[in-house]
């Protein structure tokens, strides 16, 4: 059985959902707890690992732990982007560029290994692997392009979420209306949805002085939390009743 989800409407809901969580909850860990760029890494990151254990383990797509990791790759990815921009002071756009290069690795390796790209038919444990590890670097790369457009480009919070929102609509027309590679458009998209859901983390969290709805890391982590476990929830009802269908 596969162990990766349809790539449908509710994916992409649950995907920006899922990396605008990342964003707040990144935020709140390493400053609003004043934990720490590197810490805060450290601890996400060993959360990535145990959850990718759980979902490399799992026989199944099983809707909270394939979830969980999104939401890991999210928050471990927005704390390392800080630490690479800020306190490393490489800066958003060396960062960004650095994490272009390794995610296109990721890529190139993957298509050399297992002749795909496939996000709906990965069976085999390093095709897994590379999956993620895509994953991670496109999540880590949001961040540092999603800090970018808000604070150097000029554009701020809402002007970053105006031009990516715009991206990935050309994405869609892309997608609806020429034969372009799925998998091509499947990629540009899930990485522009982590810069999205940056910017619209930061426009969430940031006071209002700096062009944000000033909800704050708090506010806008349990907001997004509670609407994710919902969409989570209903996921898994819809794969019980999709598992009974196929059984019977």
């Amino acid at each position: 059985m596969n162990k990766l989800p349809a790539i449908t409407l509710s994916f992409w809901i649950m995907k920006i959902c899922a990396t605008t969580l990342g964003e707040t909850a990144g935020d709140l860990l390493s400053m609003t707890m004043n934990i720490g760029y590197a810490m805060s890494s450290a601890i996400l990151l060993s959360f990535f690992f145990a959850t990718l254990i759980a979902q490399l383990v799992t026989k199944k797509y099983t809707p909270i732990i394939y979830w969980a990791v999104i939401l890991a790759t999210s928050t471990a990815g927005t704390t390392m982007s800080d630490y690479m921009d800020r306190t490393l002071g490489l800066g958003y756009a060396t960062g960004s560029m650095m994490l272009v290069s390794l995610l296109l690795i990721t890529l190139a390796l993957w298509w050399a290994s297992e002749k795909s790209l496939s996000v709906t038919t990965i069976h085999s444990r390093r095709g897994e692997l590379f999956y993620w590890t895509a994953i991670l670097f496109s999540n880590t790369l949001g961040t540092a392009l999603g800090d970018f457009l808000a604070d150097n480009s000029g554009l701020g919070f809402s002007g970053g979420v105006i031009l990516i929102g715009s991206l990935l609509m050309l994405i869609v027309l892309t997608y609806f209306f020429t034969k372009f590679s799925r998998v091509v458009l499947f990629w540009l998209a899930f990485v522009l949805t982590r810069p999205f859901g940056a910017t619209f983390g930061d426009l969430l969290t940031k006071t209002h002085e700096k062009g944000g709805l000033d909800f704050g890391t708090k506010g806008s982590s349990l907001i997004l939390f509670l609407l994710l476990a919902g969409l989570i929830f209903v996921a898994i009802r819809k794969a019980t009743i999709d598992a009974k269908t196929y059984l019977s």
